[in-house]
């Protein structure tokens, strides 16, 4: 169980305030890291979590949509511990809007925030990363990396350039010693999908189509996320692993 411990390791996570953000960054500290959350919101939620397992824990307020913010951001980060070992780049947000109506704002803050925050933080922590000589970064993609889902243009575009850039890092930086991967969410009970939820219809629909025959929840990407983040993982770049309850496979 050695190559799955994280003791001494520091990750961040950006998103980490709540949800699948969460769920990871509790994973992380189970296993031994320190956190550092990274959130549009004030909750301390994810903090007191960690920190009640015995873990470090800080907080930073952000806005990663900003693009001016991140380099100061990942440096503040950088600076709580003295190193990052591990980034998550989680943080995303969905616009449900048919694709004849899509609005010009609603593509360009997802396309922002899903696609530019991510492609700008993995470069930053990769210069990190670089120096050490070692480094993890899990991108957060989705079922919608290979699908076209409906009303959600901006998203789907955003989470297959998700999966991209991930292989594309992959390529120039395995020499490196950094492993960068990505994981695909299934169908989550979060925020993100509580209008789906609330839709008896739709999430019927979903439901059939999932082997599982339930919604996926935070705790369920405890075990991927920190096995992408552990040794255990050496010799996996450029992968996305689908966490999914059986979708793809359906």
């Amino acid at each position: 169980m050695g190559l799955f411990d994280l003791t001494g390791k520091v990750a961040v996570v950006t998103g980490g305030g709540s949800g699948l953000g969460q769920g990871m960054a509790i994973g992380f500290a189970e296993a031994g890291a320190d956190i550092v959350s990274i959130s549009y919101t004030d909750s301390d939620e994810t903090v007191k979590a960690v920190e009640n397992l015995g873990r470090k824990a800080r907080q930073i307020k952000a806005d990663l949509s900003d693009e001016t913010v991140l380099e100061h951001v990942f440096n503040e980060a950088l600076g709580f511990f003295g190193r990052v070992d591990i980034l998550v780049n989680n943080a995303g947000i969905i616009r449900r809007v048919p694709a004849v109506d899509h609005p010009a704002k609603d593509w360009h803050d997802v396309i922002n925030l899903n696609l530019n925050t991510v492609f700008f933080l993995c470069q930053l922590a990769g210069k990190h990363m670089i120096e050490r000589g070692s480094g993890k970064i899990i991108n957060v993609a989705s079922m919608l990396s290979y699908q076209g889902g409906i009303n959600v243009p901006g998203y789907t575009a955003s989470k297959h350039a998700v999966a991209g850039i991930t292989k594309s890092f992959a390529n120039e930086w395995a020499s490196k010693g950094i492993q960068i991967n990505a994981i695909a969410p299934g169908y989550m009970a979060t925020d993100n999908t509580s209008a789906l939820r609330a839709d008896e219809g739709r999430s019927k629909d979903i439901l059939a189509r999932i082997p599982a025959s339930r919604w996926g929840t935070p705790a369920d990407l405890k075990g991927p996320a920190v096995f992408l983040a552990s040794e255990a993982s050496d010799y996996l770049n450029g992968h996305v692993v689908c966490v999914d309850g059986g979708w793809m496979a359906r």
